[in-house]
């Protein structure tokens, strides 16, 4: 099932069997990129159409020269052999309507990306509720540093591979496995890492024992080993009495195979800590990331890079080297004294899991400017984002942006700005850059939070 030189593999792949154009709906998406770069690098025609722009789209018309149209019209797929579009597109979109009507294969993202998956039998699928695109990203970077030429489908775009993904010459593959519309069950891990279960994505999974159901059947599909985060209560109930192949486990407890001893943090967001293994110390580990939640974080992905043959001593070198991925507690700038900073953050245990990071280091105060993603995530967990977002000293809103979604909940920002105290609340970035870049004050660091395009409003704060 390998191939030569990198490319043979769509031999044993149907999908692409005498493909030749592949034109992307949607192309500007962060889980379309990555294969965008794979396909080609393999040497595919790609074009594609989106409604936003942004960094991306002007990556791939610019430095992979794709052409890329924006707004979605039917002519848009005139020359194409095959159609991938995202699951964010909504049934009644023209250009999905005009490619499930030509007769061209037309097939969602999450198809392509199983397919891709099964080209590799080194393959580690990254799942969790959060995490997993740092943890992803950190993988890739230590697998490359180890020699072992990865390659990688990764959620945010990794400095160290020039985007967010790369087609390597080895049997190593990371990909980030989302559970959303249970994505991931589409995939074929060799290793299956699962960092953590949580309640998310409510108007698809409805509870979170379903979600857990989901996680199991994703964890039953590794070949080699599971690695799991034994200190999570709802990860312990997915794998409970599953027949695997392997199981290892990490976390914060003494129980687990592998768990952190020593945790410091110091200045400027590192920290570092005593791995240990069953009781025996492997190495002093150095990071160069915040936060008590990536010391795990970088755990799950050392003991990935191991499983699949990296050096211990190389895997462990290597993770201090990694210094984020784009739009993961990203320092953008400074401004009078004041830090711009950039983070994914759109689920409650990912505000406190960033917001605790900043408390730990030494700002003067922090500044939460959040877009909540999703009228049902917003609506579902109202209570929990204004607990989490509390934890900063100020907090700023943006309307929710939402998405995918049209608004049945009738939910708004000031709702959940009425639960924060001192929180505001505007329509447009224009006001809310304004008002920040108004009242922080040196030594303030202002972080964005939203997995939308709330880091345009952090450009702003720059004067970008």
């Amino acid at each position: 099932m390998r191939r030569n030189g990198g490319i043979s593999m769509t031999n044993n792949c149907e999908l692409l069997k005498d493909k030749k154009h592949i034109h992307f709906i949607g192309i500007g998406g962060s889980g379309m990129f990555p294969l965008v770069q794979i396909l080609h690098k393999m040497g595919y025609t790609i074009t594609g159409s989106d409604n936003n722009p942004g960094d991306t789209i002007d990556f791939e018309r610019n430095v992979l020269g794709i052409p890329v149209v924006m707004g979605q019209k039917a002519e848009n797929i005139e020359g194409a052999d095959l159609i991938v579009h995202t699951a964010a597109i909504m049934a009644d979109n023209p250009e999905l309507i005009a490619a499930k009507a030509s007769g061209i294969p037309t097939i969602e993202r999450s198809i392509l990306l199983g397919e891709v998956t099964r080209w590799f039998d080194n393959c580690v699928c990254i799942s969790g509720t959060h995490g997993k695109t740092t943890t992803t990203a950190m993988l890739t970077q230590i697998l490359l540093e180890s020699g072992m030429d990865p390659s990688a489908v990764i959620g945010g775009k990794l400095e160290a591979i020039g985007g967010s993904g790369r087609l390597g010459s080895s049997e190593a593959m990371v990909c980030e496995a989302c559970e959303f519309v249970d994505t991931f069950l589409k995939l074929y891990p060799d290793v299956a890492v699962i960092l953590n279960i949580d309640a998310d994505h409510l108007d698809y999974f409805k509870t979170l024992d379903n979600i857990i159901a989901s996680f199991r059947k994703f964890a039953a599909k590794a070949t080699k080993c599971v690695i799991a985060n034994g200190d999570d209560k709802n990860v312990r109930k997915a794998l409970d009495d599953l027949a695997l192949p392997k199981l290892i486990t990490y976390g914060s407890a003494e129980s687990n195979d592998y768990y952190p001893l020593n945790i410091q943090h110091h200045e400027g967001g590192r920290c570092s800590y005593d791995l240990m293994h069953h009781g025996q110390l492997i190495d002093h580990v150095q990071l160069s990331i915040p936060g008590s939640h990536n010391v795990l974080n970088s755990i799950a992905a050392i003991v990935a890079a191991i499983e699949i043959g990296a050096e211990t001593g190389k895997a462990i070198a290597a993770a201090d080297s990694f210094r984020g991925a784009h739009r993961r507690f990203e320092i953008l700038g400074r401004v009078n004294g004041i830090t711009i900073a950039d983070d994914y953050a759109h689920h409650p245990a990912e505000i406190e899991a960033t917001l605790l990071a900043a408390k730990e280091m030494n700002f003067r105060q922090i500044w939460a400017v959040h877009q909540p993603f999703t009228y049902s995530r917003t609506a579902m967990l109202l209570d929990d984002f204004a607990r989490v977002l509390s934890i900063a000293d100020h907090v700023v809103l943006s309307e929710i942006m939402g998405s995918r979604e049209k608004n049945t909940y009738d939910i708004y920002a000031r709702d959940l700005a009425e639960k924060i105290n001192g929180c505001v609340w505007f329509s447009t970035f224009e006001e809310m850059a304004s008002y920040v870049m108004a009242n922080a004050k040196a030594g303030d660091l202002v972080l964005t939070m939203g997995c939308g395009d709330v880091y345009k409003c952090a450009k702003m704060m720059l004067g970008k």
